[in-house]
C-alpha cells in the first residue's frame, strides 16, 4: 500500500479573518511553536506518506517560509517530499472571480496535471482547519478492507444553529456507510456525525471525480460528488473519538488554544502520542530569560523569550520580550512580540511583531479577546 497527500491551505481562511489576512489558515501560529499545517503534516509523515502537495491559492509567502526544503519533516527528498502548488491562473482567468470562494473541488481541478502524475495507488486529502493527531495509516486500512469508494473521517458532536452552519454533516447507517449529505445547514440542533476535512480515496476515482466535476462544472465535493452519489457509491465514515477540535472562528482558536493550559487530555492527545510526534520548524533560538522578580504560572513559553513581568494562563511564542511590572493574564502573545514596562494585558491575542507600549492596559472576553494586528503598535 502506497498513498500521497494533498492539502488544502486556504479553504478556510474565512473562519478566522483577523489571523489570515495576511497568510493562509495553514500558516496561523498555534500552541506556541506550530503552525496549523505542522499537525496536518505531521500526520502524514507519521503515517509513511511522504509524497505531499500543498495547494495554495493567495498569501502563501509565510507558509513557504515555514515549510522551506521541508527537511524538518522529513520531506527533503530526491524522489516525493513536500510540493507547493500555486494557483493554475490562466490568461483565460476571470479577473472579477473571488477567489477566497473556491471550494476543495475547485482546488483540486486548478491541479489536475499534478493529479494525473501521483504514482501511489490511494490519496489523502486534508484540510488544515482541524487540530489533531490522528494515524492515516489506519484510516487508509480501514477504507481498504471496507471496499468503499471513499473514506470520510467523522466525529460525533453536539450541534447548535450556531455552531451546525460551519458544519458537513453526515448520516450513515449501522456499517458506517454514508445515506444522506448536509453541508452547512442554518437549523440543526442535537448529536450528529460531522465532517473532519480528511477524506481517503483510490488516485483513479480522484482523477475521475475532478473529471467529472471539470464536465459538470461541479464545485463542492460534499453537496455535488458524496451527496449525490451515496445512495448508489459505497462512501463510508471514519471515527474519530480522540482531541481533534475544528477551528472555526477567532473565538475557537482562542477557547482550543486556552485548552492547552487547562485540559490535560488535550495536551496529552496532541503531544504524547506514542511514536507520532508534531515537527515543525526548528530555530534553535537560546533558552528563555527569566529576570530576578518576573514570574510564570500555568503558561506555555517558547524559547527565545526575555520575562522581566507576570505570566499567567497565557500562550508565550519565541521571541517575546515581556517588561519590568508588565502583567499578562489569560492571553496569546505571538512571536517576537514587545509588551512594555508596566502594561496590562487580559484576554489579548497579540499577532507577531507587536508592540503593547509602557503602561497600556489592553483587556477582551474570553468570547470576544482583544486583538492585536500584525506589526501593529499600540
Amino acid at each position: 500500500m502506497s498513498a500521497s497527500g494533498i492539502i488544502f491551505s486556504n479553504i478556510h481562511d474565512n473562519n478566522i479573518p483577523e489571523l489570515t489576512r495576511l497568510r493562509t489558515i495553514a500558516s496561523v501560529p498555534f500552541a506556541c511553536r506550530y503552525r496549523f499545517i505542522d499537525f496536518t503534516l505531521s500526520n502524514m509523515v507519521n503515517s509513511n506518506i511522504y509524497n505531499i502537495s500543498v495547494i495554495t491559492n493567495y498569501n502563501y509567502q509565510s507558509l513557504m517560509d515555514h515549510i522551506g526544503s521541508g527537511k524538518d519533516w522529513d520531506l527533503a527528498r530526491r524522489s516525493g517530499g513536500i510540493k507547493i502548488l500555486p494557483p493554475n491562473i490562466t490568461a483565460f482567468a476571470n479577473p472579477h472571480l473571488d477567489r477566497r470562494t473556491n471550494s476543495r473541488l475547485d482546488s483540486l481541478k486548478t491541479v489536475a496535471a499534478s493529479i494525473g502524475r501521483i504514482t501511489d495507488d490511494y490519496v489523502v486529502l486534508s484540510d488544515c482547519d482541524v487540530i489533531c493527531n490522528v494515524d492515516f495509516s489506519d484510516m487508509i486500512r480501514s477504507h481498504q478492507e471496507s471496499g468503499a469508494d471513499m473514506t470520510v473521517a467523522v466525529k460525533t458532536a453536539e450541534l447548535t444553529p450556531e455552531t451546525a452552519h460551519n458544519t458537513v454533516i453526515f448520516s450513515s447507517d449501522e456499517g458506517g456507510r454514508i445515506t444522506e449529505v448536509l453541508a452547512y445547514p442554518n437549523d440543526f440542533s442535537g448529536t450528529a456525525d460531522i465532517g473532519l476535512n480528511m477524506i481517503v480515496m483510490s488516485t483513479a476515482y480522484l482523477r475521475q471525480i475532478v473529471l467529472e466535476a471539470t464536465t459538470r462544472d461541479y464545485s463542492s465535493l460534499s453537496r455535488d460528488i458524496i451527496g449525490r452519489r451515496c445512495s448508489y457509491m459505497n462512501y463510508r465514515v471514519y471515527r474519530i473519538d480522540g482531541y481533534c477540535p475544528s477551528i472555526s472562528s477567532f473565538a475557537d482558536y482562542y477557547k482550543h488554544s486556552m485548552e492547552l493550559l487547562t485540559d490535560p487530555f488535550a495536551r496529552e492527545s496532541l503531544f504524547n502520542v506514542k511514536n507520532r510526534p508534531v515537527y515543525t520548524k526548528v530555530r534553535n533560538s537560546t533558552p528563555t530569560y527569566y529576570a530576578q522578580g518576573s514570574s510564570a504560572k500555568n503558561s506555555m513559553v517558547a524559547d527565545g523569550c526575555f520575562i522581566e513581568g507576570t505570566v499567567e494562563n497565557s500562550i508565550i511564542f519565541r521571541g517575546v520580550k515581556i517588561g519590568r511590572n508588565a502583567t499578562v493574564k489569560n492571553s496569546i502573545i505571538m512571536q517576537d512580540t514587545i509588551v512594555g514596562d508596566g502594561a496590562f494585558l487580559n484576554c489579548v491575542i497579540t499577532d507577531k511583531n507587536a508592540v503593547i507600549r509602557d503602561q497600556r492596559m489592553l483587556a477582551g472576553a474570553e468570547t470576544q479577546p482583544f486583538y492585536v494586528s500584525k506589526g501593529k503598535m499600540i
